[in-house]
Parts: C-alpha cells; sequence; structure tokens
C-alpha cells in the first residue's frame, strides 16, 4: 500500500463518523455525493481539530453550507457562522439546518441545535411598545397613515411564541419600525428592564448561548472584533461564509457618520426626558445642531458650486473649518448631558431607566462621533457627502484589526465561491490580515460543473470603452440584440444606478414590439421580491446594480444570459477605496494592482457565477467592456471568473443563445 493510500486512509478513519453524517446530511435533502464537497469537510474537520485556519474556495455547486455545517457539528464544538446576506443566513436557518437534523442527529447518535442570532435593533422592544411613549412613537401618532401598522405591529407582538424578529414581523414602514426597537447602545438590559424576562432579543440570545451551530451575519462579528467587546455568543470556531466581503463589511459596520437630523433628535429625547424648560444642556445641543444644520448646508452649497467633485476632493484632511465650530459645541453639549445622565442615579422606575438608556444612548453615539471627527488622524478617512449633507469617517485599513482581534482568538474558517484573484490567495489574505500568518492553510475545491460545456463567455472586443457618463450607445443596442436572441431570460447587470436607468429607457424602446417584460430594480427596493418575479417570468429581463451581482440564485430556463456593462472597479468616487488605492502608491506598490484590480476581479467572478447554479443550466456571459480584452490586466480577470468556452465573435453568440431558447 503507497503513502498517499495509507495517508488517505488514516484520514478517512479518523473522520469516519464526520463523513457517514455528511453522508447522511446529502441523502436526506437528495443529493450526491460530491468530491469537492468531501475534501472540504475534510480540511475543515482538520483545521477544527488542529485549530488552525483555513481559507476555502467552493465553487458553485461544491455544495459549500453542509461542507463546514457537518465538520463544526461532528467536531461537539460549538461553531459561529457569520454570513454577508440575509439570504444566506435564512437558507442555514429555515432550509438547510432543518432539512438534515434528524439524519445527523442520527449519524451522530445525539441532538444538534442551532440558532440565529442577529442585533437588539433586529427584534421588537417590548418596554417601548408598552412602557409608555417617547420621541418615535409620538411621531407616529402625528403621522395618521402610519398608525394602522403600528397597531398591527403591536397587535402581533402579544402573539404567545413569536420570534419579534423584523423578518418574522408584518411588513410595516422603517419609522414604524425604529418606533418599536432599540439600538443596542440604547438598551438598558434585560436585568433592569421591567420587560427583561420576555424580551425578545434576550430570549433570541438565550437560545444561541449553548447551541452548537449560531448563524450570525458579518456585521455583528465585525463590531465585536473591531471594538473588542464580546456581542456574540461564545465559540470555538468562526466559520466566515462568503468571506470576500467579510473586509468591506468590516469596514461598513464602523463607519460613523453625522447629520443635523441625528443630533436634532437627541436634543429632542433629552429635553423630553429631563423635562427642562428654558436655558439648560438640552438648549445649548439644539443651538449647536440648528447651527450644524445651517453650517453645512451652506458648505453643500459652495462645494457643489465647483461643480463635479471626486472621491479625492469630497475626502476631508481635517474638519473643514466652517463646520469646525458647530461640531465642538455639539460635542461639548453631548458631554455635559453625558456626565448629567451618569451621574443621575436616583432612577426609581422600569419606564424612566429603560427611558434614560435610550436618551444615554443617543447622546452618547453624538458625543462619540464628534470626538472622533475632532481628532481623525491619519489612519483614518474622512469624507463629506453632499448628496445627504453627511460627515463620514471610516478606517484606512481594518486589516491589522482583524488579524489581532479576530485569526488570534479561534481557528477561522473562511470560505467563498471567489476566493482567488488569478487563481491566487494572496488579495484576500492581506484583507484580511493574514498575509503572514502562521498556521494557514489554502485550498481550491473546485466545482462539479463543466463550465467550459456549459458556458461561453463573450468577451466584445468591438466595443468603445465605456465612458464615466455610462454605457455607450453601441453597448445598449449591443445588449438588446443579446435579449432578443435569447427572448429574455436576461440578468443585466450594472455599475452604476445611472447605468440602470440608461439601461431600463433604451430597452423599454427598443425592445417594445417583443413585448419582453423588464424588471428594473430601484434604489431601496427589495432584492428578493424582483428575483423571484424574474424566476417565475420565464422571457423576463432583470436589470440591476450591485445588490444583484452576489447571491442572485435563478437556476434554469429563466437566466440563460447575463449580461455585463463593464468591468466593476471600485468608483471613482468612493473616498475610501481611493484613500486606500493611495496609500498603497505612497508606499511604492500599485493602488492599482494591489486595491481596485482585485476588488473587481472578485465581484466579477460573483457577477458571472450567476449564470451556472446546476448541472443543467446553459448560457452565455456576456462582457460588454471592451478593455477586458485590449488592455494588460484582462487576463488577470479573466482567470478569476468561471473557465467558460471563449469568444469574441457576436454572431457565435447570438445563434448559441436562439438554438438554446429554443431548445427550452
Amino acid at each position: 500500500m503507497s503513502d498517499s493510500v495509507k495517508a488517505k486512509k488514516g484520514i478517512d478513519e479518523r473522520h469516519h463518523s464526520m463523513l457517514t453524517a455528511l453522508d447522511a446530511a446529502v441523502e436526506s435533502i437528495g443529493g450526491s455525493a460530491r468530491e469537492g464537497q468531501r475534501n472540504m469537510a475534510l480540511a475543515i474537520a482538520d483545521a477544527i481539530e488542529s485549530e488552525d485556519h483555513l481559507l476555502v474556495q467552493a465553487g458553485t455547486g461544491t455544495g459549500k453550507s453542509l461542507a463546514y455545517l457537518i465538520p463544526a457539528l461532528a467536531s461537539g464544538k460549538r461553531a459561529l457562522v457569520a454570513t454577508a446576506t440575509l439570504a444566506l443566513q435564512r437558507q442555514l436557518i429555515e432550509r438547510d439546518l432543518p432539512r438534515i437534523k434528524s439524519a445527523v442527529e442520527k449519524s451522530l447518535g445525539r441532538e444538534i441545535s442551532f440558532a440565529i442570532y442577529k442585533g437588539v435593533g433586529n427584534y421588537l422592544c417590548k418596554q417601548k411598545l408598552f412602557g409608555g411613549s417617547d420621541a418615535d412613537s409620538e411621531l407616529l401618532i402625528e403621522v395618521s397613515t402610519l398608525e394602522e401598522q403600528a397597531k398591527r405591529l403591536k397587535d402581533w407582538s402579544k402573539i404567545v411564541g413569536i420570534s419579534g424578529d423584523r423578518d418574522d414581523a408584518p411588513e410595516v414602514d422603517r419609522r414604524v419600525w425604529a418606533a418599536s426597537s432599540v439600538s443596542g447602545r440604547e438598551c438598558v438590559g434585560a436585568d433592569d428592564c421591567a420587560y427583561g424576562s420576555s424580551c425578545f432579543a434576550v430570549l433570541a440570545k438565550a437560545k444561541a448561548q449553548n447551541a452548537d451551530i449560531v448563524v450570525t451575519n458579518h456585521t455583528l462579528l465585525a463590531i465585536e472584533v473591531v471594538d473588542s467587546h464580546p456581542i456574540l455568543p461564545d465559540r470555538d470556531v468562526v466559520i466566515l461564509d462568503e468571506a470576500h466581503e467579510f473586509s468591506d463589511r468590516t469596514t461598513q459596520a464602523v463607519t460613523e457618520e453625522l447629520t443635523a437630523q441625528r443630533v436634532l433628535r437627541a436634543a429632542t429625547m433629552y429635553r423630553k426626558f429631563s423635562g427642562e424648560r428654558g436655558a439648560g444642556p438640552a438648549q445649548d445641543l439644539t443651538f449647536a445642531a440648528e447651527e450644524f444644520e445651517e453650517a453645512i448646508a451652506q458648505y453643500r452649497d459652495d462645494f457643489l458650486s465647483g461643480g463635479d467633485r471626486s472621491s479625492e476632493e469630497r475626502r476631508l484632511e481635517e474638519l473643514p473649518i466652517a463646520l469646525l465650530d458647530p461640531i465642538r459645541s455639539i460635542k461639548e453639549a453631548t458631554e455635559a448631558i453625558s456626565q448629567r445622565l451618569s451621574a443621575d442615579d436616583e432612577i426609581f422606575e422600569g419606564d424612566v431607566l429603560a427611558e434614560r438608556a435610550r436618551v444615554k444612548g443617543a447622546i452618547n453615539e453624538i458625543k462619540t462621533v464628534t470626538q472622533k471627527m475632532m481628532r481623525a488622524q491619519e489612519g483614518s478617512v474622512l469624507w463629506f457627502e453632499p448628496t445627504y449633507s453627511t460627515l463620514y469617517l471610516a478606517p484606512l485599513s481594518v486589516s491589522e484589526v482583524l488579524a489581532e482581534n479576530l485569526f488570534s482568538s479561534s481557528p477561522v474558517i473562511a470560505t467563498s465561491a471567489t476566493m482567488t484573484v488569478s487563481r491566487s490567495f494572496e488579495p484576500v489574505k492581506r484583507n484580511l490580515g493574514i498575509a503572514d500568518i502562521e498556521g494557514l492553510t489554502t485550498l481550491d475545491v473546485g466545482t462539479p460543473f463543466d463550465f467550459e460545456k456549459q458556458g461561453m463567455l463573450y468577451l466584445a472586443s468591438h466595443l468603445p470603452e465605456p465612458t464615466r457618463e455610462g454605457p455607450t450607445r453601441e453597448a445598449l443596442d449591443e445588449l438588446a440584440e443579446l435579449i432578443e436572441a435569447a427572448d429574455g431570460r436576461t440578468l443585466a447587470l450594472f455599475s452604476s444606478w445611472r447605468a440602470v436607468e440608461a439601461a431600463d429607457a433604451h430597452l423599454r424602446k427598443v425592445l417594445f414590439d417583443l413585448e419582453i417584460p423588464i424588471i428594473t430594480a430601484r434604489r431601496g427596493d427589495p432584492v428578493g421580491s424582483l428575483v423571484e418575479r424574474f424566476s417565475k417570468e420565464e422571457r423576463s429581463v432583470l436589470i440591476g446594480t450591485i445588490s444583484l451581482w452576489q447571491g442572485v440564485d435563478v437556476p434554469g430556463s429563466s437566466c440563460i444570459l447575463v449580461a455585463i456593462d463593464r468591468i466593476p472597479f471600485p468608483r471613482p468616487d468612493d473616498p475610501v477605496m481611493a484613500a486606500r488605492s493611495r496609500q498603497a502608491d505612497s508606499e511604492g506598490g500599485s493602488g492599482f494592482m494591489q486595491v481596485s484590480l482585485p476588488r473587481a476581479a472578485l465581484l466579477l467572478a460573483q457577477g458571472s457565477g450567476r449564470l451556472i447554479r446546476s448541472h443543467e443550466d446553459r448560457g452565455v456571459v456576456a462582457i460588454l467592456d471592451s478593455r477586458i480584452t485590449k488592455k494588460r490586466y484582462g487576463e488577470i480577470l479573466i482567470n478569476s471568473m468561471p473557465p467558460l468556452w471563449r469568444t469574441e465573435d457576436p454572431e457565435v453568440v447570438r445563434d448559441s443563445l436562439r438554438r438554446l431558447r429554443d431548445s427550452l
């Protein structure tokens, strides 16, 4: 017996119970054994056992959810699974885990448990609903159209056994939900709340404390990691799904923002709570907020008078002089109020205590952000967004804090369908801060799909390069011809809202006679309902921007063409990405190669991955950006995508789409 065979036999024997449980789980959902899934599960079992870190690229069709759930359950250790999207969280909790539970329990010979854990703001607050009104609740009374929704939500909260989770609740306006929930900073805590024993968030947390698998989101984990403050249940291993997004999600989670409206709301809350009339801290904060509102409105007008501004012009090295004094006044007023609230210990009723906690949370949020903005340093990015008259502050990099606070505490299994750029894990490793970390293994388990036979990659090299104004007329005409050949059945992905609007107007005009339904995503639209409609209406076209590039799973005849308008480089007006690129350049590297290109490659791989979702799927990915064939970096992008059969001949593509649509 050769050494390699002996080694494989040893691995199989050591993880026999895990592999048996995996087979049972796969069989319970009507699946079949997959080599990539098995290899991934074995690698994860080894990493958990040795307490090492592991990066796994698991292509579409691998079945990566079961490949990490089963080793985690078989190990007997507690695992925290963090995902980027709500869709995957719900898939794990509502579909995958319930379907395999019985089979896995029988195979392992013990019960298994799982729970979902979300932030406090995702649950109804009973104290806020039944313990008296506050500024948010009074707002709803003033807006009569929301009263009925508020009553419906309150009635729902009284039903025995409900979760109180926003995802399970009746659909209501965001203002109604805001008036019925609190943030983590505003929560008084279970011990001091009259409703603590029946609190929805507390009950959800209690269920998660001892569960074998706890499913949460990237944002909560990111906040815990950056703040070094425990939010989530204890765990023995962290599993990061959709891990290619975690660095960006962490940046978003800890980005601070300051608006006059937030300050005014905090001042109103404190005035109502304190009963202050006339001069005092509430009046000081109100005056400061009004001064800031006037100053930032003037700053916005002056800013926009200079025409279209780039990210470099929106980025601020320090607070503008015009905004400095109002922000300092806000900081001083919130500090004074915070001291008063902290010194006031003579709180007797639970309702009053809860109200104080909410006020204190709102005040401290304003205090914290003004303090940070006043001392913004080299390691941060400060910028102004004129559209919303808002100041933002974000960390320039999160890789160091991830390395120190996440990868130093427990083994991390990071996985995604897209983890490599031109077959290299290095860009993702850099983003996560683990380029030089010890005890790290990488693995690419491939995909069970035969991409070269199942799909075609069309590189439209004859088209003019895209411009900053959006898609060219030639690109939109090309898209229309491809859609006509496919008879609809198209997911069209664009890099900006301006491009979405241009495509919507053009396609509705030129495809009018074909009566192809066009579904266009608008800002703020829920993605789930759009995708569901696209899936059901087989001849439809779904047009959208970044929210549709990832997580859309529509196997079958509803999607035989995925069209991408341009290479998804970071927007030139993204201050954080621009600052990171500039830093790389200043350190002797290349911002384009180290920041912009890897990000575009991963997103392009995600977008093109929407096409082949099953062994039966066939179709075309069309890239309507000729730079991918003309620029030297094009090959890096192509090598990061699924290995589809390539062509630059538009007639070959249209003929293939016609034959495919006729066969459906």
